[in-house]
């Protein structure tokens, strides 16, 4: 056994090297260095656009290389589509601000501010806008070149001089923006004498852990803050050597602003800091250069993307001499997800990363579904609605088909409430309850209420939130198990009960158009055990659509519409399914349950079955365990929760 193991663990050893191996040769980047000249001959000759680029325009072409081949949309692309879920809005706005910036409007002068709740995505969002810009610079279409030696990575372009720039554009056809650091500048003077064709230009690398392209501030107290931990200051060990505290090589080029020249300068908690920080940020934004004490400006070329919190904002902007910062940002609201999918593949992608004991347990199928509709409910603008519309407004929310509602409702539903979202628990929260549930449990198996029963200890322990609100979310769970658990857990244990489910409820589809296109041409059925002629069956008719709440006076056009989809189907040379037509799939899974019910109290009733009636709970269980994502125990637990409710029902 342990010979199989090891040889095993070395398989898996040997396959991982060779990924290692594969990982290596992609992103293997040729290294370049050389004098001002050889770069001018060599490089910009063949890419003077690519050299000339702003760090917007970077950001920009990084988004659109990572997006699949023949992609347009910004949600779809590579760099967001696995790790952020339920934000499409909110990457399009960032990636529109971007685009904007990279054409040369008045949009690359201003901020970046993602505003919005703690664990929305905020920092996932910018911390992927990083990693691309990281792996992104190992590409050949992502070669990025600089001064060798210079403390903020500047463009060797910047060398040359102002009397020579209109001709390099008239050559080149791209413009030269920006000035040479202090830095480079003397070595220009004291080491090369002026020859600045002479000096030494390499390409670079953005990387966060290098300083390179990449910098990240984040705050401290306020009263303590030193804006040396964005523009550096003097370095007393050095004025010793260099005589002069005005030496560029006498200062620290430590500062945040400088890593993050020619990339990406991150603000975490922006509106956390002193003002002067402040202006000194979006001052860098707009002329795209800093003072510093004893030097003249530094330009500086870097995008900013800062974000905060609801709390700090409001705050921010309840002070009037911060309108003038507010005109200088463009704000990216990121609010949570409204759509119950979306949540749940958030909570699959923080259990994926969890420790291996969270992994380890088995949750039913609808667990991380049903936690995420109660997170859904508590986002939603507080309104009276009764329990069966806020049903209806998560399911809408989430894209599903709900009677008397169209999709676009949602959108229009959305603009009434812009609060949505921007409220309510945070994925944290669940995880969190989910956390404490798997430590209670004992049998390494969690089912839906055991969550929902863990998030009510949650929210009555949580000593943040206020009784009336803790009532209301408590009334949520409620809401969450019998408007949606309900609903799926009867779905997966009729199905299981019955083997032939789906060709059984495919041929009681079919009786169902044969009685509807009869009664609409007004003409006989022909019975195909006694070949006689009869009336459409207008109580089986009724009998299905009653299940979904079809009235008499509705019956006609729902029949009509019925049919409609069915001629189209049949034109496009397709089957007409239960999947065609959602309403209907309901009412005739509702119709096949009701037809059925005495028969799953029989299978799961007793605690001593005979014989024939534990075979048949064996195999429904079974059926759940191998088709529906139940193990052993929640399969049990399913079939036991569904008794009860036929018993009440």
């Amino acid at each position: 056994m342990g010979s199989i193991e090891t040889e095993l663990g070395t398989g898996q050893q040997q396959d991982f090297m060779r990924n290692l191996l594969v990982f290596t040769r992609e992103h293997k980047s040729s290294f370049w260095s050389g004098t001002l000249a050889q770069f001018l001959a060599q490089i910009v000759t063949r890419d003077a656009h690519g050299v000339a680029r702003s760090a917007h325009q970077y950001v920009w072409d990084m988004i659109r290389w990572t997006r699949p081949q023949g992609s347009e949309t910004a949600a779809g692309s590579g760099l967001f589509a696995d790790e952020l879920f339920g934000m499409q809005e909110p990457i399009e706005r960032v990636v529109d601000y971007f685009k904007a910036a990279a054409a040369g409007s008045e949009v690359g002068r201003r901020l970046l501010l993602l505003l919005g709740p703690p664990s929305g995505g905020k920092s996932t969002l910018v911390i992927l806008l990083k990693r691309g810009l990281e792996e992104y610079s190992h590409t050949e279409a992502g070669a990025i070149y600089g001064i060798q030696g210079c403390p903020v990575h500047e463009s060797p372009l910047h060398l040359i001089p102002h009397t020579l720039r209109a001709e390099f554009r008239e050559t080149y056809q791209v413009e030269i923006r920006g000035e040479l650091c202090p830095h480079c500048r003397m070595r220009v003077e004291q080491q090369l004498n002026g020859d600045f064709l002479q000096m030494p230009v390499e390409r670079i690398f953005i990387s966060e852990a290098g300083r390179s392209g990449i910098g990240t501030y984040a705050p401290h107290d306020p009263t303590t803050a030193d804006l040396a931990d964005l523009i550096g200051s003097v370095d007393l060990s050095k004025v010793a050597d260099y005589g002069d505290e005005g030496d560029p090589r006498a200062w620290s080029w430590s500062g945040a602003v400088y890593a993050a020249s020619r990339g990406m300068l991150e603000m975490i908690e922006i509106l956390k800091v002193k003002r002067e920080f402040l202006y000194l940020l979006l001052t860098l934004t707009q002329e795209k250069n800093v003072k510093v004490s004893r030097f003249p400006l530094i330009y500086l070329d870097e995008t900013i993307v800062a974000h905060t919190n609801l709390a700090e904002f409001r705050k921010f902007l309840q002070e009037s001499e911060n309108e003038a910062l507010l005109d200088r940002m463009v704000i990216v609201q990121v609010p949570y997800t409204l759509n119950f999918h979306d949540e749940a593949r958030i909570y699959r992608k923080l259990i994926s990363s969890a420790a291996p004991a969270f992994r380890e347990v088995h949750l039913d199928p609808h667990v991380l579904s049903a936690a995420a509709v109660f997170a859904i409910l508590t986002r939603l603008q507080e309104v009276d609605d009764k329990e069966q519309e806020l049903a209806k407004r998560v399911r809408l929310y989430a894209r599903e088909d709900v009677e008397g509602l169209h999709a676009s409702d949602a959108d229009r539903i959305r603009q009434k409430q812009p609060e949505e979202g921007l409220g309510g628990v945070s994925p944290r929260f669940v995880i969190n309850a989910l956390s404490s549930a798997i430590i209670q449990s004992n049998t390494r198996s969690l089912t839906t209420m055991d969550v929902l029963l863990a998030l009510k200890d949650a929210i009555e322990n949580d000593a943040r939130i206020d009784p009336k609100k803790k009532r209301k979310w408590v009334d949520y769970l409620v809401l969450a198990r019998k408007h949606f658990y309900n609903r799926w857990v009867k779905e997966d244990v009729h199905r299981a009960l019955f083997v032939s489910f789906e060709q059984e409820a495919q041929d009681l589809l079919d009786k169902y158009l044969d009685e509807v296109e009869a009664t609409l041409d007004n003409r006989q059925i022909r019975d195909p055990i006694t070949s006689e002629e009869r009336k459409p069956d207008e109580r089986f008719l009724r009998s299905v659509e009653e299940k979904i709440h079809i009235s008499d006076s509705g019956k006609q056009s729902f029949r009509q519409e019925v049919v409609r989809k069915a001629m189209r189907a049949f034109k496009r040379g397709e089957k007409f399914t239960l999947d065609s037509h959602a309403q209907l799939h309901e009412a005739v899974q509702q119709y096949f349950f009701e037809q059925r019910r005495d028969v799953l109290r029989l299978v799961s009733s007793s605690h001593r079955p005979d014989p024939e009636a534990r075979q048949k709970i064996s195999i429904v269980e079974q059926r759940l365990v191998d088709e529906y994502g139940y193990d052993a125990h929640s399969a049990r637990e399913a079939l036991n929760y569904v008794t009860t409710l036929l018993a009440q029902e």
